[in-house]
């Protein structure tokens, strides 16, 4: 099984498991997480995606073996594939839950382009990342937006037009990564506690927050009028929600509230 899912307390781990082949994307892994993820997206039971690779490394990038084969076939064929690339990153980038990437190893091209798309990143002091494409003839495309968003405009073009690699210290500097561990026994440790943490969250209110940031990076500025009104909108209808109504209420009254004594 290249996929691997593991559901604890409210937690959906997903191990990229191919460790042979350093938990390198090919089409078949792709299509088995974005029909995981989409499955999991909706579910209410679950409160937190936390994004691992079995083995060694996170995630070495594209297979090659299929890039190879990929470039054999026409260009109709060679979009179709390089879309459902797009449409993973796209679905890890907008699950309404919060989505941690816990990286060891080897984060490189498409591995760092998972990375970037979550809201949370974890890493070892052994990971390493690169935008090697490249050094092969070829470009990161779609993972570039969200390496952008990730890191700035004049970092990504330092890294994607050098394809050099960088440590997990540089990828903090860079925002890249929010936490670094030496050990891989603290790397876990400090991923449950960040689920934990997380999981104190109104669910409602983080996949409201998720989508107003979009909302924000898609841009205007502080000073834009558009932005402004829609923030404004945003706060009136997210105040009046029955899970706001609980919180405040579970707050004055002094006890947790209802999304946490459910075990969540």
């Amino acid at each position: 099984m290249e996929l691997e899912l593991e559901l604890d307390a409210g937690i959906a781990h997903l191990w990229l498991n191919r460790p042979a082949r350093r938990n390198a994307l090919d089409e078949a892994l792709i299509a088995a997480l974005t029909h995981t993820l989409a499955e999991l997206a909706p579910r209410p039971d679950i409160r937190v995606v936390a994004l691992g690779g079995r083995g060694r490394d996170f995630c070495a990038g594209a297979d090659l073996d299929w890039m190879r084969r990929m470039g054999d076939l026409d260009a109709r064929h060679n979009r179709d594939d390089a879309d459902t690339l797009a449409e993973l990153l796209q679905r890890l980038a907008q699950m309404p839950q919060p989505v941690l990437a816990r990286v060891q190893g080897a984060a490189i091209g498409g591995g760092l382009g998972l990375a970037a798309a979550c809201d949370i990143v974890l890493a070892a002091r052994d990971a390493h990342f690169a935008l090697s494409e490249v050094r092969l003839g070829l470009i990161p495309a779609t993972i570039a937006p969200y390496v952008v968003d990730a890191i700035g405009q004049r970092q990504a073009s330092r890294y994607a037009l050098s394809g050099e690699r960088f440590d997990a210290d540089e990828a903090l500097r860079l925002g890249l990564v929010h936490l670094v561990e030496t050990e891989a026994s603290g790397l876990d440790l400090q991923l449950d506690r960040l689920c934990d943490t997380l999981k104190r969250g109104a669910p409602g209110a983080q996949s409201a927050c998720k989508d107003l940031l979009r909302r924000v990076r898609a841009g205007g500025g502080a000073g834009d009028a558009a932005l402004r009104a829609d923030t404004v909108r945003r706060l009136a209808l997210i105040r009046s929600s029955d899970e706001a109504r609980e919180g405040i209420a579970a707050f004055f009254e002094k006890r947790l509230p209802s999304w946490r004594r459910e075990g969540q």
